[in-house]
């Protein structure tokens, strides 16, 4: 038996407001997803994003709380290149999300940002600053 990498689930606290979110980075939620208690959206090469709210956690889980302090964990995403992180930075903070990390050149080469969804889970946003060298 050999367990596969399959989906990457999320507990949210709004689904409306986390579907939106989502949306906006090009998630492809169905239409109605909004109002359900769990929703998922395909992501390129068969994996899944996951969304479920806590009320569908209790419902299997009843002591569940959400988690306090700083998040250990986001989801990257790759951009065409270096003005698309900023682009999407600018329209998220700019519809009111959290810019944690305003875009900048890291040191590893790359244009690199975070913002976070409305329930504080962190989004990466990067590209590789400069093509890579022919072989």
């Amino acid at each position: 038996m050999t367990p596969r990498f399959d989906a990457i689930g999320l507990v949210v606290s709004d689904m409306a407001a986390s579907v939106t979110f989502y949306r906006r980075l090009g998630f492809a939620f169905p239409t109605g997803a909004e109002i359900e208690p769990h929703a998922e959206a395909e992501l390129p090469g068969g994996l899944r994003l996951l969304l479920d709210t806590e009320e569908t956690v209790r419902s299997f889980l009843p002591q569940w709380q959400p988690p306090t302090g700083s998040g250990r964990h986001s989801l990257a995403l790759r951009c065409e290149g270096p003005a698309e992180v900023d682009a999407v930075y600018e329209d998220l903070v700019g519809a009111g999300y959290h810019g944690e990390l305003k875009p900048w050149d890291a040191f590893w080469g790359q244009r690199y940002a975070s913002v976070q969804d409305p329930d504080g889970n962190g989004v990466d946003l990067f590209a590789p600053l400069a093509a890579a060298p022919a072989e």
